[in-house]
């Protein structure tokens, strides 16, 4: 099983492996010899040039970081995304402790009121669905501040209050900071998330909560720590709700606990676990009956659909992404939430990459920017898959998508 905490070579072995190839057949492949991919394969040869690397990923039809085992540095700066003084004012943020200023001999903070920081966090998360990262970074650094003050000297509302206030931003901060490649952030601001939950009165924030530490794990490669996670907290909320999970709310978060299990198994390269956790989450999606938005989850049969492609790009089957992708009803898709569509069209270009039409996945890339252009700009993942567009097209790219590709300074 491919896993991201192996060595580059065995990542090479295991998907000339899963592509039915012999060394001799993939060696003939690549213009080398049987005797170098062994080497590479067992680790006595190197892969330290990112053209060769990006050489193999083309010839196994996958991207170049399923090979490299990780998402690349961003560019900071380019396209209008964050750069590299918002993401450490978010870190610093994350490191503050004001609710101990009496004990750090800081001077005191003004208590914020709940219903004003209610309002804030509604932004926040209103920013987010449309994609604009970078208004999210700073109202961010904002809330961070504000809501440990506002549960430490609750003004206009409660402690449990301000501290479900507090988990939602802490939900945010880990997304985005994933979205960015800062996976260790983005662990810590989700374990803040479920600490900060179990503060307040609202379980069903502690089940979203898992599933953004679920995906902060994921990051790390650790993927069958966060499919274990998911399920483990998806079964004890319908044990909890007498063994049906009953409202829309409810149904929603369970679900999505499913998905991102299902995400988790797909990244472990467990199809068949994958699967059947999108089957199961397909059925609540039915009982809820319509694409809904319950604690901003967007769950719903579309939902479900776009991570069933999504799981097939991580097992490496784009063909059976597109398929997928084929029969989502394009209305339903484009009633999702920007974010939503923006990050499912970034999967198709990858599913189309992996099947060789590389002027199609262009033609995601740009649509996915048009949704929501941080989505692209911003994430390791977009600019790695820009990249290996380029690199691949015959000719000169399309002018749309040569225009994302300045844009982003992925030509020079």
């Amino acid at each position: 099983m491919e896993s991201e905490t192996q060595p580059m070579g065995r990542r090479v072995a295991y998907w000339r492996q899963r592509r039915g190839m012999s060394q001799q057949v993939f060696a003939d492949r690549i213009g080398k010899s049987k005797s170098w991919v062994d080497k590479i394969e067992r680790g006595v040869r190197r892969l330290d040039k990112y053209s060769v690397i990006t050489e193999l990923a083309e010839a196994l039809s996958v991207d170049a970081g399923q090979l490299l085992g990780r998402e690349p540095k961003r560019r900071p700066g380019l396209g209008g995304c964050l750069d590299q003084v918002e993401v450490e004012s978010i870190r610093q943020s994350l490191e503050r402790y004001e609710r101990l200023g009496r004990f750090l001999e800081a001077a005191p903070i003004d208590s914020t009121p709940i219903p004003e920081l209610r309002g804030a966090v509604n932004y926040c998360w209103l920013a987010f669905e449309k994609g604009h990262y970078p208004v999210v970074a700073r109202s961010l650094i904002q809330l961070l501040r504000d809501t440990p003050v506002a549960e430490d000297r609750p003004v206009g509302g409660t402690s449990a209050d301000a501290a479900e206030l507090m988990t939602q931003v802490y939900q945010i901060a880990s997304t985005v900071l994933r979205k960015l490649g800062e996976a260790q952030l983005a662990w810590l601001a989700a374990d803040r998330a479920i600490s900060a939950a179990n503060r307040g009165n609202d379980p069903l924030l502690a089940g979203i909560a898992t599933t953004r530490v679920a995906n902060a794990l994921r990051a790390l490669g650790r993927y069958q720590a966060a499919l274990d996670l998911n399920v483990q907290v998806a079964h004890g909320l319908i044990s909890e709700t007498g063994g049906e999970a009953s409202s829309p709310a409810e149904i929603s978060v369970y679900g999505t606990l499913l998905l991102q299990g299902a995400m988790a198994a797909a990244l472990a390269g467990d199809a068949t676990t994958s699967a059947d956790l999108l089957d199961s989450a397909s059925r609540a999606a039915n009982i809820l009956g319509r694409d809904a938005n319950y604690y901003y989850t967007s769950f719903g049969p579309t939902n479900v659909m776009l991570h069933r492609a999504a799981a097939f790009v991580e097992l490496g089957e784009g063909a059976d992404a597109l398929a997928v992708h084929d029969r989502i009803p394009p209305a339903a898709l484009a009633d999702l939430v920007a974010e939503r569509r923006a990050h499912h069209h970034l999967d198709m270009s990858r599913a189309c990459v992996q099947v060789g039409d590389i002027a199609m996945a262009g033609r995601h890339l740009v649509t996915a920017d048009r949704n929501a252009p941080s989505e692209i700009r911003c994430r390791p993942l977009a600019i790695e898959l820009i990249d290996q567009i380029l690199h691949r097209t015959k000719g000169e790219p399309a002018q749309d998508m040569r225009r994302l590709a300045e844009e982003v300074g992925a030509l020079n």
